[in-house]
């Protein structure tokens, strides 16, 4: 399925602008942008490409429904109200291996908001016998951050890095999601 038969939209949040996109089965990207309109061509809230639909309604320019969408935006909203820690979304990784997936399915299934990993337990967690150093490289690969909240994944001593925000601003994104769930660990202030 091609970008074109993705339902897209663009909010703002505490963060910064998101666009968060689905196939109609599954939520398969997060990303931010510079501006609200940077990805709307030049609207707020809306894409006018070919299958883009409008996020606040979750409708295709022909009347379709997106529910997938709609409950994306609609559990996004609520946690960034405080009202909502975890996500209950069908999410789609999109081309990368089995490995990757696993330990983003391990992230998504296991640390819930306040908490935090490192990487290398995430590394053990996820069964795969990879290195912890491996694992910062796949949260690197993540198309859906904060649903699957390579946030939370942290070093032993440090922050550690992360690759969501806006550009120039990744750690201080990583900082405000953990502050925001009140999980950054305390010899991190």
């Amino acid at each position: 399925m091609g970008t074109s038969d993705r339902a897209i939209g663009t909010f703002e949040t505490p963060v910064g602008p998101i666009t968060v996109s689905s196939d109609g089965r599954s939520v398969v990207g997060l990303e931010w942008r510079s501006s609200p309109a940077d990805a709307a061509g030049g609207e707020p809230d809306r894409d006018h490409s070919a299958g883009a639909r409008d996020l606040d309604r979750g409708q295709a320019t022909d009347g379709r429904m997106d529910p997938i969408l709609v409950e994306a935006i609609a559990q996004l909203r609520a946690y960034f109200d405080g009202r909502l820690g975890d996500f209950d979304l069908p999410v789609a990784f999109g081309p990368i291996s089995d490995v990757a997936k696993a330990v983003l399915t391990t992230l998504s299934e296991t640390v819930e908001a306040g908490t935090t990993v490192t990487y290398g337990e995430l590394a053990e967690a996820s069964g795969t016998g990879i290195p912890a150093r491996a694992v910062g490289g796949i949260m690197g690969l993540n198309p859906i951050p904060i649903i699957v909240p390579c946030h939370r994944v942290i070093a032993g001593d440090s922050l550690g890095g992360y690759s969501g925000g806006l550009p120039g601003h990744e750690l201080e994104t990583k900082r405000r999601l953990l502050e925001w769930e009140n999980a950054l660990p305390q010899p991190l202030f």
